[in-house]
């Protein structure tokens, strides 16, 4: 499956415009001196993109002490950086106006301001410490970033440290921690979103701008989201109707995978999980960087579990499954706006439970109703090989993903 974004430019409609009057019209040929021309010609009109920098430190609003490594970052901009052991910062290459800057450090309160620039700006922030932070404090699932108490719809905000700290199997089990979110499963691979009692169609589900449809609809598929890559979880409780369309009856949920890391820098992490009940293991691999407003990012994961196990029934059998998933971007950010090719592939291999029994000793039968139909052995229980029935999920996407900042009469 294939998702495309493009930007239509005004240029091309205003081309079909002219052409429409010119067909309605006919074409009138004018003659003019070159001395008339010269005097009724009118004075050129340029443009030019202002661009300016915002610099300041981020500190302890108690102690007074600096803040390394606090993320300042522009969302609709989707620039930003972090600061330096003495909790200085810099931000070049802004394009003037009004702007929303979040500042955010682990163990402190986010800031969100609204700020206008017109020129070279310096500006300090000071952070209060907390030790849990309950509440979004921007939402980018609308239109534009905006503060979350002035958001027409109720929306939860979950960030990529909370999801960490979650015990899943998938993204929509991490995300049943918000209230009113639950979840609709046939297995630990397979987890539809339920906002408020309502799923399936009713419910859309955005990754990186694109709606991705597949849970919709089958009872076996679940959402094609590598959750080990998502920076950021934005869950909209309601009718969202109007921003998302008429099926979006019970809510939409946004995913971020890809966010800039800071001017001249580049970065890596490499994420590791192991589950007990089913024996899953799962690696995760990511490398970003940024020059001079080239960026790119680039991820990918290996997971894979053997059958879970309940207290009724020991280890169900073919509830096993694994996936390899990679993915990324690469673009430019510049003062202009911003220009951004996404891509990802998910892979993923899943036994389905049919969960027939011996009649005599109630244990799982394999290839049941079949001439090869024989009790499950503790060694096939133990295997990670998947059984049938089962399925593979693949599911490839690539994104254009270009903004343009309005340029101004100079």
């Amino acid at each position: 499956m294939l998702h495309f974004i493009y930007l239509q430019h005004s240029y091309n409609k205003m081309k079909r415009i002219i052409n429409l009057a010119v067909g309605l019209f006919g074409i009138t040929t004018f003659c003019f001196s070159q001395e008339n021309i010269a005097e009724t010609r009118p004075p050129a009109i340029t443009t030019a993109i202002v661009k300016v920098a915002l610099s300041g430190r981020v500190t302890d609003a108690k102690t007074g002490e600096p803040l390394a490594g606090a993320s300042v970052y522009f969302a609709d901009e989707k620039i930003g950086t972090a600061t330096d052991a003495n909790g200085k910062y810099v931000i070049n290459n802004i394009p003037d106006g009004h702007h929303v800057v979040e500042v955010s450090y682990s163990g402190y309160a986010t800031i969100v301001e609204h700020i206008e620039l017109k020129q070279d700006a310096e500006k300090n922030f000071a952070l209060l410490p907390v030790i849990t932070e309950n509440q979004g404090v921007i939402v980018t699932g609308v239109s534009g970033a905006v503060s979350m108490r002035k958001a027409p719809i109720p929306v939860a905000s979950i960030r990529r440290s909370s999801l960490l700290q979650n015990n899943a199997n998938n993204i929509i089990d991490a995300l049943t921690r918000i209230p009113g979110v639950s979840q609709l499963s046939t297995g630990p691979a397979i987890s539809k979103p339920v906002i408020r009692g309502l799923g399936y169609n009713r419910v859309v589900t955005i990754n990186e701008g694109a709606r991705q449809e597949g849970q919709q609809w089958g009872d076996e598929h679940g959402i094609e989201i590598d959750e080990m890559s998502i920076a950021k979880a934005e869950v909209v409780k309601g009718p969202a109707s109007l921003m998302y369309g008429s099926d979006a009856i019970a809510g939409v949920i946004n995913f971020i995978t890809n966010v800039p890391v800071a001017d001249k820098t580049i970065k890596g992490n490499i994420l590791t999980n192991y589950q007990s009940n089913n024996g899953l293991y799962a690696l995760n691999g990511n490398i970003a960087g940024n020059k001079n407003g080239f960026n790119w990012n680039a991820y990918g994961t290996y997971k894979s579990a053997g059958d879970y196990k309940n207290k009724y029934d020991g280890r169900v059998l073919n509830s096993r499954f694994n996936e390899k998933n990679f993915g990324g971007y690469f673009g430019l950010n510049k003062s202009w706006g911003y220009s951004h090719i996404i891509f990802s592939r998910f892979d993923q291999a899943i036994g389905l439970v049919e969960g027939d029994r011996d009649d005599a000793s109630g244990k799982f039968l394999l290839f049941a109703g079949t001439p090869l139909e024989r009790i499950a052995t503790p060694g096939d229980l133990d295997s990670r090989s998947l059984f049938v029935p089962r399925q593979r999920v693949l599911h490839n996407k690539l994104i254009s993903d270009i903004i343009l900042l309005s340029a101004k009469a100079a």
